[in-house]
């Protein structure tokens, strides 16, 4: 396997349209034919949940490990924040979402979309060049419900929701099982409404869990959620994968023919409620956990199967990545199954050091990327949206992809001939930290405990030795960039963008 060396990433900008092109294509294939784009995005996963990057993982990957195969692996990717509203935001706008209204936390099922309307999207972007767009799975990005819980009228529409946001079709739920609203919709309207009403249930084989499953209750009571009918727990990862596969089926002969495809497939796994279907129990030495991780991959392997079967594989993008680091149960996993769900790296899921923000990150372009390829510098999923920019030969428009920076060279096993800027980490609680290169700089914020610190990654990647006393040059030119890029509204050089927000209360360090 050949490392490729160097810093991750160039400012997006216009391509030569026949040099975007030869980039999109394979050899013989017409070259109007930009790239399909799959898109996998799991839930709560941790860098060590892929057997491909944790060889002492209790459960094997073989789906996952083919990814890292057949395309290239990001050993230091990073999602854009640590929970998942924030880094939903962050993957489809390639904007920080602490630059919203959003601070701490994530939102309910019912909510104004954090998106804004007409703000450039991934979808969108691809919408405007010609690409069919579809998103299946769990959107957790607020949507507008027609009426007030226990007064709906679910004959009227969904609003505020994907479908206006970039995406020609949506199947999916609306956000994660603990906030209700649970149902199979389809565009803007469920088959079967949720008018019945459920709370969370216990789960018997998973640690600290619950369930969203019958019997159902008629009559509303406090505390409980709105649920469909029809709806089960265990059955999100089937239903969405063959809805996923059905749609590009519809889409495959088109995308053999120039007309290119876009597919968001955000799963609800492995977030609770863990629960893996019986085909999958007993495999693996890490519990249900183990288990669900293990029908996630199989999954995926029926995803590459019909790329395969459709001879849709050569020319299309297959991105593999995670919304944030592993469940709190994490730190039973390790006791019970010896299992890191972290891989090496500290902590997990709403923590701001890198167990929280260091995911799963794979790309397979077959036209493109060399077979077995790794890239070792940082790079952040707001960066996508840059890099299938400069894919199209398009610039950014201004007041869009503010902390977008394309990474296609890496892909293309060039080497980029200035670094990309820093990457700022975000966690649940509001708390800051910036990279770049090795030096990783964590902020202090309100709560006790939590003070300024310095790392070494490349020296100290498990982040336990705090060298700030002995780098003060480092910690000031670090502080520097982050406060530029925090309060510039942009880390993109010409995004001319602002924040939405005046300075808000967890920014301690920053002076008046």
């Amino acid at each position: 396997m050949k490392n490729l060396r160097g810093l991750a990433i160039l400012c997006a900008g216009v391509l030569p349209a026949s040099t975007a092109l030869r980039a999109a294509t394979t050899p013989g294939d017409d070259a109007s034919r930009f790239p399909n784009i799959l898109l996998v995005y799991t839930d709560d996963q941790g860098y060590g949940d892929a057997s491909c990057l944790n060889p002492d993982a209790k459960f094997r990957t073989p789906n996952h490990d083919r990814l890292a195969r057949e395309g290239m692996t990001f050993t230091d990717g990073h999602c854009s924040d640590t929970v998942c509203t924030p880094s939903r935001y962050g993957l489809l706008t390639g904007r920080y979402s602490w630059r919203t209204t959003l601070k701490r936390g994530v939102f309910g099922a019912e909510k104004p979309c954090l998106i804004a309307d007409g703000r450039v999207t991934l979808p969108s972007l691809l919408r405007d060049h010609g690409y069919a767009t579809a998103m299946v799975g769990k959107w957790h990005l607020g949507m507008d419900f027609p009426g007030t819980q226990g007064d709906r009228d679910w004959s009227q529409p969904v609003r505020d929701m994907p479908l206006d946001k970039g995406f020609d079709y949506f199947w999916g739920i609306p956000a994660s099982m603990n906030y209700g609203v649970l149902a199979w919709f389809e565009g803007r309207h469920a088959a079967v409404p949720p008018t019945l009403w459920t709370k969370k249930k216990p789960n018997q084989i998973a640690l600290a869990d619950y369930r969203i499953m019958p019997p159902y209750e008629r009559e509303r009571k406090p505390g409980l959620m709105e649920v469909a009918p029809d709806f089960i727990d265990s059955e999100c990862l089937t239903r969405f994968t063959d809805q996923a596969i059905k749609w590009i089926e519809g889409k495959a002969e088109g995308a053999r023919n120039g007309k290119p495809f876009f597919l968001y497939l955000p799963y609800t796994s492995p977030h609770k409620p863990v629960i893996p279907v019986e085909k999958f129990r007993g495999r693996g030495k890490a519990g249900a956990y183990g288990e669900f991780m293990i029908e996630t991959d199989w999954h995926l392997g029926r995803l590459l199967d019909l790329l395969d079967r459709e001879k849709l594989a050569a020319n299309t993008i297959v991105i593999y990545t995670a919304d944030n680091g592993p469940e709190t149960t994490w730190k039973e996993r390790i006791k019970r199954f010896d299992h890191f769900s972290s891989g090496p790296y500290r902590e997990g899921k709403r923590s701001v050091y890198e167990g929280g923000h260091r995911v799963p990150f794979f790309i397979r372009w077959p036209a493109v990327i060399k077979a077995g390829s790794t890239w070792d510098q940082p790079v952040c999923q707001t960066d996508i949206l840059a890099t299938v920019a400069e894919i199209l030969g398009k610039a950014l428009p201004a007041k869009a992809g503010e902390d977008s920076v394309s990474f296609l060279t890496a892909l293309r096993g060039g080497t980029p001939a200035t670094a990309r800027p820093p990457v700022i980490h975000h966690g649940a609680n509001g708390r800051f930290a910036i990279r770049h290169g090795k030096w990783k700089l964590v902020m202090e914020s309100k709560r006790k405990g939590e003070k300024r610190e310095l790392y070494d990654l490349a020296a100290d990647r498990g982040e336990q030795n705090d060298v700030l006393a002995g780098h003060p040059a480092v910690e000031k030119r670090l502080f520097a960039q982050l406060v530029r890029i925090v309060t510039s509204g942009e880390t993109r050089a010409g995004a001319d963008s602002a924040n939405d927000t005046p300075p808000w209360d967890e920014l301690v360090w920053l002076k008046p």
